[in-house]
């Protein structure tokens, strides 16, 4: 049951970002700004060919080699993990993410970008991004919960 779950979660997860994704593209011009929380968060379209910071820039065989290795594993560990609340939220959405992106890079050899920070310098992102990078956060906090209950198992 978990594991339709998950794969409900992980087509919301797409859902949500290509919907908003297409919504920018037909409602901003490219480069365009708008206020959408005042000194928090505005929206600017974007397309970037690379990953954060522009990192990788117009190496998109990087990516179309990359992802679906990512994809490959965290369906594993997702399958195999799935009985371990931690890893099932952290892969599930860690999928998701990779999959909206991954979708863009095949369709359009870029990813549509619209999320600005204005409190602090961080890269423009989009929903998968955010799904990624949540994902990632909790697979760490998996990882170090898991690594801290074998070592006070083996301590007893």
């Amino acid at each position: 049951m978990k594991k339709l779950i998950s794969g409900l979660l992980i087509l919301v997860g797409i859902t949500l970002d290509q919907l908003f994704k297409n919504w920018i593209v037909a409602n901003f011009s490219l480069g365009q700004v708008k206020t959408f929380i005042p000194n928090v968060l505005s929206l600017t379209y974007l397309k970037n060919d690379g990953a954060a910071w522009s990192s990788f820039s117009g190496q998109q065989w990087f990516f179309m080699l990359l992802t679906p290795l990512v994809l490959i594993v965290a369906a594993y560990f997702l399958w195999k993990y799935a009985d371990k609340n931690w890893y099932y939220w952290g892969l599930t959405l860690i999928i998701s993410g990779a999959l909206g992106n991954f979708i863009d890079r095949i369709r359009q050899g870029y990813v549509v970008d619209m999320f600005q920070t204005e409190f602090m310098n961080f890269p423009i992102f989009n929903i998968a991004d955010a799904l990624l990078s949540v994902g990632f956060v909790i697979l760490f906090i998996a990882i170090l919960t898991d690594e801290s209950e074998k070592g006070s198992k083996a301590q007893k």
